[in-house]
């Protein structure tokens, strides 16, 4: 519902901003990683969805456990097969592991390839490494890297063009667990048994809040996009949400894609009407 209304209705909406793509994975993609994959909606209808509004759609096989036994795998290479022919906009993939993407550069060249966040590359100079690689359209870099101004006022325009920063991330920014958890995801979606990982992160059963995201060190706001981010010549944000319920993922789009003036008329487009009840 909200794509119509993005499209049809754009002076409800900040004119910097615009959706470059879409990501996510079907359940049970044992290529899959980050989040243990969840849902069951037709692929190919996702796919037509996107194509009508030109959106780019990227597939998240970030597993970092990856084996060349598990390239073969029928699902994961179905929708590559099926995501590759994207129509006018170009499809991505989101990667962890250099097999899987030697794998996909050679058997689906149709697609570009996003460095996925899950490598937790907290030393800048190894960032630097992974965005001059020629292999990657973007670079997600791990959010504890976002306020790092003055080593990003060093990167040249077309480095800063493939930086493409995680906003809203709810993890403890002082977590030395984050490849860890990682790994016991990948091994999740290969059903593998391994020790389980339990977040030792303080307030960790309240799980993802947003109002903990926005007081997160790592955090950026809109106000920080607008006055600062792209002042510096970035231009790619990444907004998280899988696995999280829709109400949620409605109110990211309407902090960081509507103009506060009309984030009730959104709402009553959605959802709200003079019928329904929450108590």
């Amino acid at each position: 519902m909200f794509l119509p209304l993005f499209y049809e209705h754009r002076e409800y909406f900040y004119d910097w901003c615009d959706i470059g793509s879409i990501y996510g994975a079907p359940a049970d993609c044992l290529w899959g990683g980050g989040r243990v994959g969840f849902g069951d909606h037709d692929s190919a209808e996702i796919l037509a969805l996107l194509r009508e509004y030109g959106i780019s759609a990227r597939l998240t096989f970030s597993n970092s456990l990856l084996r060349e036994e598990h390239l073969s795998d029928r699902k994961c290479n179905d929708l590559c097969a099926l995501f590759e022919e994207g129509g006018d906009q170009r499809n991505g993939v989101i990667v962890h592991s250099d097999l899987l993407l030697a794998y996909l550069k050679q058997q689906y060249p149709g697609f570009y390839f996003v460095s996925s966040t899950t490598k937790v590359l907290t030393d800048f100079e190894d960032l630097c490494g992974e965005i001059d690689r020629e292999d990657f359209r973007y670079v997600v870099p791990d959010f504890r890297l976002n306020k790092a101004f003055a080593q990003w006022d060093t990167l040249t325009g077309w480095q800063r063009d493939k930086v493409e920063f995680l906003c809203n991330e709810c993890c403890w920014f002082g977590c030395g667990d984050r490849k860890r958890c990682y790994e016991a995801v990948s091994r999740k979606n290969l059903g593998e048994s391994g020790a389980e990982h339990y977040c030792a992160a303080p307030d960790a059963e309240d799980g993802y809040l947003f109002s903990k995201a926005m007081a997160n060190p790592g955090f950026i706001g809109t106000d920080a996009i607008k006055n600062i981010y792209l002042p510096m010549g970035f231009s790619q944000f990444k907004i998280e949400g899988r696995g999280l319920g829709s109400a949620l993922i409605l109110e990211f789009l309407l902090y960081y894609m509507t103009k506060p003036e009309y984030q009730l008329h959104v709402r009553e487009k959605i959802y709200l009407d003079n019928m329904l009840d929450l108590f």
